[in-house]
């Protein structure tokens, strides 16, 4: 961080960005202004994708923790 004096005369630049971010950035912009329904539709998609990546972390929990307690042969604790 910088001191206020030295911020005010200068600009800082997030070297971070890449081409294919603002690519992205700016596609996310336009389809938001053209096509609101597409941008709904997307956010749904991203809201459910994670979900789903929930779910299997979930359902990998279980699994890893079904195998830690398995005695004897494992399809014999099958439910």
């Amino acid at each position: 961080h910088y001191p206020p004096e030295i911020q005010a005369e200068m600009t800082l630049i997030n070297f971070m960005v890449t081409e294919i971010g603002l690519e992205d950035q700016l596609l996310a912009l336009t389809v938001s202004k053209e096509r609101p329904d597409l941008e709904e539709q997307k956010a749904e998609l991203i809201s459910a994708q994670n979900e789903a990546k929930i779910k299997i972390s979930e359902l990998e929990e279980g699994i890893l923790q079904q195998l830690a307690n398995a005695q004897g042969d494992l399809l014999d604790n099958m439910p």
